[in-house]
């Protein structure tokens, strides 16, 4: 009787360790990416500074990007020199998201970019990769 006594009690014990740990862990995966946490945000001020190297961390390995009219197909690297080109044409002074939407693997963000005595619209959509997103698509256009 004393030995099942011990061994109720050391299961006792088990469950509650159990119990207690459970929602921390199930908790892990959540805190992997900070709460709240908004993928425009970098993206944005990269975009206000004008910061073609900075922003292009940001691109997949492939993306569609549109900047004043031309659009293409691009690489990263094809696609972060067609961003500097324009960076270097029209100065950005401020960068403003106007709306987002999407759910947790894909975002699109509009926004309106000041840059070089004009304003743009700026559209970016974001997929998720992995633990961090990747944008699919960039359009700057003249409003």
């Amino acid at each position: 009787m004393a030995r099942n006594l011990q061994k109720y009690q050391h299961v006792k014990r088990l469950l509650k360790i159990v119990f207690v740990l459970l929602p921390l862990l199930s908790c892990g995966r959540l805190l992997a990416q900070p709460a709240g946490f908004d993928v425009f945000v970098p993206i944005s001020k990269y975009m206000a500074q004008g910061n073609a190297d900075n922003l292009s961390a940001w691109f997949d390995d492939n993306l569609e990007i549109a900047v004043v009219s031309k659009g293409s197909n691009a690489s990263k690297a094809q696609a972060k020199q067609i961003v500097k080109t324009f960076f270097e044409s029209y100065s950005p002074r401020s960068f403003e998201v106007n709306h987002t939407a999407g759910r947790d693997n894909m975002k699109y963000a509009l926004g309106t970019l000041k840059a070089g005595g004009e304003n743009f619209s700026v559209t970016i959509f974001v997929s998720s990769k992995g633990k961090s997103y990747k944008i699919q698509q960039l359009k700057i256009e003249r409003l």
